[in-house]
């Protein structure tokens, strides 16, 4: 029996350690070489500081921001270590309730033709972009806010909007942070 078992025992080690230690650290090692930005989480710096990811949506709450998707994602949203949706159905009075309320707020703020997007969670509750019709219903605000032309902004906003992949696939969307930082910049121009 013990013939029978250790070449079981054997094989067994020898393919755990080829496809659970060997085969991921080949691909990390590869990416890191080939594409280190995106194997290191896609991660955005100013200054020297992490100030988030392209892959990972934050929440901005400031006139001066675009706002980005609600999220699900833990108690007040945006948790990446609570990242999943709300499971509520379309007939959960809770979930009604919270869409007709940024539908309302939304609407208050002179907004007309609301995107899905302004007002339903993604499925991971973390998606960092937000449609550009959605990003264009936030031109006015931030331009008040900020004291700038609601064509400053436009023109901020237009160099950030993506194309659908090969221009079918998706449709026109915007990074939220890569946005507002950019707009940050144009705002407070560097001293010097």
């Amino acid at each position: 029996m013990l013939t029978h078992l250790r070449p079981a025992f054997v094989i067994m080690a020898f393919f755990t350690l080829l496809t659970g230690l060997g085969y991921p650290l080949l691909f990390t090692a590869l990416a890191q070489v080939i594409l280190p930005g995106k194997a290191g989480g896609s991660v955005i710096t100013k200054d020297g500081a992490v100030v988030g990811s392209r892959l990972i949506g934050q929440r901005f709450t400031s006139d001066k921001y675009f706002h980005g998707r609600p999220s699900a994602a833990g108690a007040d949203g945006y948790d990446a270590s609570a990242s999943s949706g709300s499971n509520l159905g379309p007939l959960s009075k809770k979930l009604t309730d919270r869409v007709a309320a940024d539908v309302a707020a939304l609407q208050a703020a002179g907004a007309r033709g609301i995107p899905a997007d302004a007002v339903t969670t993604s499925a991971s509750g973390l998606d960092p972009h937000i449609s550009a019709t959605f990003a264009g219903l936030q031109v006015d605000r931030i331009a008040k806010a900020r004291g700038l032309t609601p064509d400053t902004v436009q023109t901020i906003l237009a160099r950030h909007i993506e194309t659908p992949f090969f221009g079918v696939f998706g449709e026109m969307r915007v990074n939220v942070l890569e946005l507002n930082l950019d707009l940050d910049a144009q705002s407070n121009p560097p001293v010097g």
